[in-house]
């Protein structure tokens, strides 16, 4: 019989933040061990995430960041939810072929849609005709997400992601979580907690109110561990990334619009990016971006150009992307990695006059590129409060409105991730309490698959 095991997955925590503020994590570290999880290029959510899950690099899983151009649509697609999209086979598959009876059940683990586990809940608004977001989730089997939210209330999606992100969405992802294994008792079950991403990312490590977000998590986790360790489950407490300080932006974008490469298509004043016109363009990623190339003959010059550009680390071509294990057809013909302290904005406008009307509001969908000015409100905005509410209330009485409330200001995110060689403080991390054999101080983040084996089947 396999053993219950439980993993929660604290975004964005490393050693940096474990401390007076988390007692509940210190604690589980004292009656265990804590070692620094490397992991894969990029070290962003989608990316390590399937690493986790299915011991493979984005070479073999193909997943090699939170989105990529797909070249047959000419689009750039990012969070998207198939878990179809993620090859290879996942923990809880090989789990079953060893012992039929496991069940799993997926919390919020990104592409959790029409996943092979038995339980899952991920967010999955409803979008309606009129403009309108309603927050939802989607479920298996489908009457969960009915249960959940007769008792618990609809998810917070606008505390899950946006300026109005908050502890309340990791509340209900864990209250959920319990509740789902009252009602079902999963052999294994894989609950994602995202807030310690939102004031990292926002004030960065080193910001004096970090430790309240910390305070804040760290309770949550309390409540998870107290119910799992009465209900005699074995828990792994793990992160995906840590989180640095950054000061600026590259814009990559703009570098290759100035040099004539990337395209834009103009709509009603505003710009769009046209990827599929473009010689060279970027899909910016937090701390790594993907530049599609369109003719093989531009490609040294589009690496050159991309090595002159302050705040590029490295630009890694497809040869050299074997060297990371992230040289896949999804991949970028260039992979390029921000210098420490910097991150990549997707922007490709070169007057804020022309962004378009997207830009200015919470769109992980539309947007070419990843978004963390997505976490504020512009602080240009005169009475910011009543301006959102205005708005709100134009939306209930069925007027289509914008929620235009977003700033165009990169230099106000203050941490971000991506990187693979950040200090140790700044790692990942992995603590575990049931290892039936020593680990070293650092391991891979694809070995988190056997680890996860070992609680389950090991005495």
């Amino acid at each position: 019989m396999a053993h219950p095991t439980v993993v929660i997955n604290l975004a964005g925590l490393s050693s940096s933040l474990i401390g007076e503020a988390s007692p509940t994590i210190s604690s589980f570290i004292k009656g265990g061990k804590l070692c620094r999880l490397k992991p894969v290029l990029p070290a962003v959510t989608c990316a390590v995430q399937s690493s986790m899950l299915t011991g493979l690099t984005p070479r073999e899983h193909g997943i090699v960041g939170n989105g990529w151009y797909n070249r047959d649509l000419a689009e750039i697609h990012f969070w998207k939810q198939s878990n179809h999209l993620v090859h290879g086979e996942k923990v809880w598959e090989t789990a079953r072929k060893r012992e039929p009876s496991v069940t799993s059940c997926v919390m919020f683990w990104w592409y959790n849609m029409y996943a092979s586990a038995d339980y899952a809940v991920t967010p999955r608004p409803i979008y309606k005709a009129d403009g309108r977001k309603i927050p939802d989730v989607y479920t298996k089997p489908a009457d969960l997400r009915t249960r959940l939210q007769h008792e618990l209330g609809p998810f917070p999606l606008f505390h899950f992601w946006g300026p109005g992100s908050s502890i309340k969405s990791s509340q209900w992802i864990a209250d959920a979580a319990i509740l789902t294994h009252k009602w079902h008792q999963p052999t294994l079950s894989l609950i994602y907690l995202p807030h310690l991403d939102y004031g990292l990312q926002k004030l960065g490590p080193d910001h004096p109110d970090i430790p309240i977000h910390v305070r804040e998590i760290d309770a949550v986790v309390g409540k998870l561990i107290d119910y799992f360790d009465d209900q005699g489950v074995r828990v792994i407490l793990l992160s995906e990334y840590g989180i640095e300080a950054v000061d600026d932006s590259v814009h990559i974008n703009r570098e290759l619009r100035k040099a004539g490469l990337l395209q834009v298509r103009t709509e009603q004043g505003a710009e769009l990016l046209d990827a599929g016109a473009s010689e060279a363009f970027a899909v910016a990623d937090h701390q790594i971006a993907h530049v599609y190339v369109r003719a093989s003959d531009q490609l040294q010059r589009v690496k050159s150009l991309c090595n002159e550009i302050e705040g590029v680390d490295l630009v890694l071509d497809r040869r050299e992307q074997k060297a990371h294990a992230i040289d896949h057809e999804r991949s970028g013909d260039l992979v390029l990695v921000s210098e420490s302290r910097r991150w990549f904005s997707y922007d490709y406008w070169l007057d804020d006059s022309r962004a378009p009307d997207f830009a200015r509001t919470v769109d992980i969908h539309r947007k070419p590129g990843y978004d963390p000015c997505e976490l504020f409100v512009d602080p240009n905005l005169s009475l910011p409060k009543l301006h959102i509410a205005w708005k709100l209330l134009r939306k209930r009485l069925g007027f289509r409105t914008l929620m235009d409330v977003i700033p165009l200001d990169p230099s106000l995110v203050r941490g971000s991730h991506g990187r693979v060689d950040v200090p140790p403080d700044f790692q990942p991390v992995l603590i575990t309490q049931h290892d039936p054999t020593d680990r070293a101080q650092e391991i891979p983040c694809q070995a988190v698959r056997d680890i996860i084996l070992e609680h389950l089947f090991e005495d």
